[in-house]
């Protein structure tokens, strides 16, 4: 994945009502748009070097939109819905080997219970359902951890993956990290101890649960490698 337009750099002043952000650019001082709902802890404070993509338009009313923060000799890409284009990508190439069997993929499918699980996989007379989830949150020393604000959503999801499995389908849940200082993913049991117990219990389910982190610089980013799951 290109960043397009090119990606600028700025000073982070201030995110604020979730999505927007103040800057101070080459340009000016600007408020841009923050493609995030989570709590954003490590790489969303004040004074922080950020890169965002400059695109203005009468369409739009924000001049851009922030993608990375650079911080302690990491980028870590703050567009959570990256995380799903990196994914939908690298499954058209096969490069996920687990998932590698699949020759038709399905964003963005209604799990027939008044939710959507981010893809549906199907080839080989299998069919999995896959939910993805963004990874930032970075506790030191290579570990990072999900969610980093506690979420209802989130739990719903899980639940959505064992109702499938359950239901005699395939089910996998695919944390993509999204900070290049993380190497191993685990459940932020500090913050949400309830999608923690959650999710050791969807594993116990049969719910595969895999990592894969992206390769991020200033001008593009790959999924590109698994990293080790904590349950």
């Amino acid at each position: 994945m290109k960043f397009q337009p090119p990606l600028e750099r700025a000073t982070l002043i201030r995110r604020y009502k979730r999505f927007l952000a103040d800057i101070d650019s080459p340009r000016g001082e600007l408020t841009i748009h923050c493609a995030n709902t989570g709590a954003m802890t490590g790489c969303g404070d004040s004074g922080d070097s950020i890169w965002y993509r400059y695109d203005p338009s009468p369409k739009k009313k924000l001049v851009g939109s922030w993608e990375l923060t650079e911080k302690d000799g990491h980028l870590i890409c703050i567009n959570t819905a990256r995380a799903n284009s990196l994914v939908k990508e690298a499954l058209a190439e096969g490069s996920i080997e687990e998932l590698a069997w699949a020759d038709k993929v399905l964003p963005e499918q209604a799990d027939g219970h008044g939710s959507r699980v981010d893809f549906v996989l199907e080839g080989q007379g299998r069919r999995l359902w896959l939910e993805v989830k963004s990874v930032t949150l970075h506790l030191g020393d290579g570990l990072g951890a999900f969610p980093d604000a506690k979420s209802q959503r989130a739990l719903k999801h899980l639940d959505a993956l064992v109702a499938k499995v359950q239901a005699g389908e395939e089910a996998a849940l695919l944390f993509t990290v999204l900070h290049t200082g993380i190497d191993k993913v685990q459940a932020a049991s500090h913050i949400d101890p309830a999608y923690a117990q959650r999710l050791t219990e969807v594993v116990q389910a049969g719910v595969k649960v895999l990592a894969r982190k992206a390769r991020i610089d200033k001008d593009t980013m790959v999924l590109d490698r698994p990293v080790k799951v904590v349950i």
